[in-house]
């Protein structure tokens, strides 16, 4: 009951009007795409609209943040295209619940935490990627079918077509520059819709795309047998689906903080895109989950609070089925323009000027990311990749940090002081620090400048101690953690234990 009330954020100032306003202007752009993407994977049009109802209404009140809008995404619904062609809708409903359970034990589990992992280079490259993925959906809505075919529009229709779409981009800049008070993207919607009613200018409208008229979603449970092999056809697919959902919404969410300057709960908004998912599955949605462009539409529009969320969510329930008569005539260069100017906006800019100041693999892994991401419109795989990319330089490089002062002192003991951290990365440059053939009798390795960080440290420190025990040296070893003195083989015999000056730190840290 207490979520119930704080959904509106009552806890801060809430501007309902903009709140309202935001949320229509997201539903209006969210129809057609959701019909787009459903149409693509061969779905029945209506099922993008239940999951753009579905997602956004569950989401808006459970999730990780206010603002974030959540919908059919064209990202997770790719996965689906080749289910869909071999085994058909239900086990696709099948698959989108099971994704659902898959993204509620990632919250559960709070893993969500690890999109921490993702560097800036990889956030530009997304982020930029997307803008252009963004930009160029929009220039398929120039093409019409003709004779079954998609042909780019010619003559008076790609002229009256880019006309609108310029009288839309130039109302978004002109009266966002007068007033911040309604959304500039609603305002340039009604000003596209009433001068084509007007003057009865005949163009593409939300109508040539699909049919939005229909009923409250069904239930429905997916008709598939229940047997290991159904489960063997769905599980891959359900799987991928939630790696990209889940990859997709909390980079969003990122997005989302910095933007609006405030923290959002990843491991709830796991939850709710499990939980959205799980309905989907069972209401004839196609799943999905955050949509960049809408969340971005929705900020722009100056909202704050998951109002508008709801709003927006509400507000498809209600023309699937009222207003689909008047929904269907909006002309679709409003919303190409609209959707342009959020491409726009998206484009990180800023990361033009500051690349001549980068690192070469920042700029490296920048420009990899963002060419995935518009080439294979793989979202999840751009950023896997470049996560990889980054950690394997990190590594190389704090493998390079790893160092020994030697001295001997007088009493004719050699001590190596180690610097930097020991891991798997540096235990070759480690292990060749030691002069094994003309170190003294007695040698201390002293840790306290350094860190014991995996098993392949422990396992180096196990390699060295045998060498100098085969030729019957003494070696001790300082400094060492619990953790480390547990794993080493003959620790009692080797190891100088001083509990005053012994960190607490373990092998690994969470």
């Amino acid at each position: 009951m207490k979520q119930f009330f704080n959904l509106f954020n009552f806890k801060q100032k809430v501007d309902y009007k903009i709140e309202i306003l935001a949320g229509l202007t997201v539903a209006m752009t969210m129809i057609p795409e959701s019909l787009s993407f459903a149409i693509l994977a061969g779905f029945p049009p209506l099922v993008g609209l239940y999951a753009a109802f579905i997602m956004g209404l569950v989401t808006s009140i459970f999730g990780g943040r206010p603002g974030l809008v959540s919908g059919g995404a064209g990202a997770t619904v790719v996965v689906l295209i080749a289910l869909m062609k071999s085994n058909g809708l239900d086990y696709v409903f099948a698959a989108v619940a099971l994704a659902g359970v898959f993204q509620i034990l990632v919250g559960l589990f709070k893993l969500g935490k690890f999109i921490r992992l993702v560097p800036q280079s990889v956030m530009y490259g997304f982020v930029n990627g997307l803008a252009i993925i963004i930009f160029m959906a929009q220039i398929e809505q120039f093409k019409t079918v003709l004779n079954g075919e998609s042909v780019w529009l010619s003559g008076d229709s790609l002229y009256v077509m880019l006309g609108l779409v310029v009288l839309t981009i130039s109302v978004v800049i002109g009266f966002s520059k007068i007033t911040k008070a309604i959304p500039a993207s609603l305002v340039a919607i009604i000003v596209v819709f009433i001068t084509v009613l007007v003057f009865n200018i005949e163009t593409k409208t939300v109508n040539d795309i699909a049919s939005i008229k229909g009923s409250f979603p069904p239930f429905h449970i997916p008709n598939i047998p229940l047997s290991f092999e159904a489960f063997q056809i769905i599980f891959p697919y359900a799987l991928i689906m939630a790696g990209v959902g889940l990859t997709e919404g909390l980079l969003t969410l990122n997005l989302v903080d910095e933007i609006t300057e405030t923290k959002g709960n990843s491991n709830r908004e796991c939850i709710a895109q499990g939980s959205a998912n799980i309905l989907n599955g069972f209401f004839f949605g196609m799943g999905g989950c955050p949509m960049i462009a809408q969340t971005l539409v929705n900020l722009s529009a100056g909202s704050r609070a998951r109002l508008s969320g709801i709003i927006a969510a509400i507000t498809i329930l209600l023309i699937i089925l009222f207003g689909a008569p008047i929904i269907g005539q909006l002309p679709i260069a409003a919303l190409v323009g609209v959707m342009m100017m959020v491409a726009i906006g998206t484009f990180e800019w800023a990361s033009f000027r500051i690349i001549n100041r980068m690192p070469k693999h920042d700029i490296f892994v920048l420009i990899t990311v963002a060419l995935i991401t518009v080439v294979l419109h793989n979202l999840a795989l751009a950023v896997l990749i470049g996560v990889i990319i980054s950690a394997l330089v990190f590594a190389w490089e704090s493998a390079k940090r790893i160092r020994a002062r030697k001295y001997i002192d007088e009493n004719g003991v050699k001590y190596y002081e180690i610097y930097g951290p020991l891991f798997f990365g540096s235990t070759t440059a480690f292990l060749e620090k030691f002069d094994l053939v003309n170190d003294p009798d007695e040698v201390v390795i002293d840790f306290k400048e350094s860190k014991i960080m995996d098993m392949s440290a422990i396992d180096a420190l196990n390699k060295i101690t045998e060498r100098y025990a085969k030729v019957n040296k003494t070696i001790r070893l300082r400094h060492l953690s619990d953790n480390c003195r547990q794993l080493l083989q003959n620790a009692d015999a080797i190891i100088d234990v001083n509990i005053l000056e012994d960190p607490t730190y373990k092998v690994a840290v969470d």
